[in-house]
């Protein structure tokens, strides 16, 4: 009889601590990835960098025409706010617009880095670049801070996102914020 317990026993004891391990490894979560395995160099830096720098300047200069061909046929732009989204039309369209009421309009940047998304929605090459857009408007010169992110494909802008406080822009044209009125109890 102790030759048949003390196998069955070994057995038994075997399959809990497989299952106690196989448990105990189920639960402990993934660690976070690093940097490094999300976000690598773009090995098209400086030609990247060289749209990025040239649409911004085309831009500012009020030359959509030759801006509008660093943009890709499927471009998106999106922001300032959240919900906002362009084509390359719609985007050339509003710089348009823009022109009329504009003078003297500058960029100064201050700042550029090229990195590369390795997988995700985010995939691929990116140029980041920080600055102020200033203009005159009505007598008045604005001053705009702004982050720009540029995707760029084969030497194309395919999707881009514009950070600007809307909010200084407008307050420096003299428009108030006002507070919705309280409803009397």
């Amino acid at each position: 009889m102790k030759k048949i317990i003390t196998p069955t026993l070994f057995f038994a004891a075997a399959l809990i601590a497989a299952a106690n391990l196989t448990a105990q490894a189920q639960a402990k979560p993934a660690p976070p990835p690093r940097y490094t395995d999300l976000v690598g160099d773009n090995p098209t830096t400086e030609a990247d960098l060289q749209t990025v720098g040239s649409y911004l300047s085309l831009i500012t200069a009020g030359n959509t025409e030759k801006a509008k061909l660093l943009l890709a046929d499927t471009y998106r732009g999106y922001g300032p706010a959240a919900a906002d989204s362009a084509t390359r039309d719609q985007a050339m369209t509003g710089w348009q617009q823009r022109y009329k009421t504009q003078a003297d309009r500058k960029m100064r940047l201050e700042g550029q880095t090229t990195f590369r998304v390795k997988s995700g929605r985010r995939l691929g090459n990116w140029v980041a670049t920080w600055g102020e857009y200033s203009f005159t408007q009505n007598g008045k010169t604005i001053r705009a801070p702004f982050q720009y992110m540029a995707h760029v494909t084969k030497g194309k802008i395919d999707v881009d996102r514009t950070y600007v406080d809307n909010l200084s822009i407008v307050q420096a044209q003299g428009y108030k914020l006002t507070p919705p009125a309280v409803a009397a109890k």
